[in-house]
């Protein structure tokens, strides 16, 4: 293990052993949480993301930080990303509910509210599966698409900061890595069963979680890029 490997891991932990060692800590967690939940979502997703990408480069080429990384650039992207997830996370958690009541499920709302049941198992599931199916895609796709105007821009901070070329960075992507990665096997494989086990979970716990599976999307999404290039 080198030196960065330990920095790295020290500096992961500590982003949340604070939280458990003060009360104080925790309470101003849970009511920054709620009460500025896009701001928290920006923070956790800059931060987790960004560093699951890091993770990702140091597995792929050795280095956390390699040249022409864009680490802020990077951040931001994750941070903005990250806010989508949240009004995701309230739309699909809301609407999904409505959807089985209005095919026949009886309270579906309440059930959600209440005690870990097998009808809120159910529940979750299906939050999950819409979660995933409708707006997972789209979420992998843009950062894909953040991902290669970095590349482009090779380390040129005026290039990074023009417009991406949307059209011909979505006609650059290797779509044989990205379906047959990062959607057809890690979104049934892992993304669903890791949010159904999320939407369990009391609400204010959710973006917590949501963030540190962010950690795992940043590797997974290094990973394919990095596959991608091999092929």
């Amino acid at each position: 293990m080198k030196r960065s490997d330990i920095v790295f891991v020290i500096v992961f932990a500590g982003l949340f052993i604070p939280f458990f060692l003060s009360r104080r800590l925790y309470d101003f967690f849970v009511w920054f949480s709620t009460d500025w939940a896009f701001t928290a979502s920006f923070i956790k997703f800059a931060i987790l993301a960004t560093m699951g990408e890091m993770l990702g480069s140091r597995i792929r080429t050795g280095i956390y930080l390699p040249a022409g990384f864009a680490l802020l650039y990077r951040a931001v992207v994750w941070g903005f990303l990250g806010m989508t997830v949240k009004a995701a996370f309230m739309i699909f958690g809301g609407g999904t509910p409505l959807i089985l009541e209005h095919l026949g499920m009886e309270n579906a709302s309440a059930v959600m509210a209440g005690p870990v049941t097998g009808a809120r198992v159910l529940l979750a599931f299906a939050i999950s599966t819409f979660l995933n199916i409708f707006y997972a895609p789209v979420l992998m796709v843009t950062h894909r698409v953040s991902d290669l105007h970095v590349a482009a821009a090779a380390g040129d901070r005026r290039k990074l900061l023009t417009v991406p070329d949307v059209k011909g960075l979505l006609a650059s992507i290797d779509w044989n890595s990205m379906w047959g990665i990062v959607l057809k096997k890690s979104i049934p494989l892992f993304w669903i069963p890791a949010q159904t086990v999320n939407f369990l979970l009391p609400e204010e716990f959710r973006m917590l979680v949501a963030a540190l599976y962010s950690t795992v999307l940043g590797v997974i999404l290094a990973l394919a890029a990095g596959a991608g290039k091999r092929i």
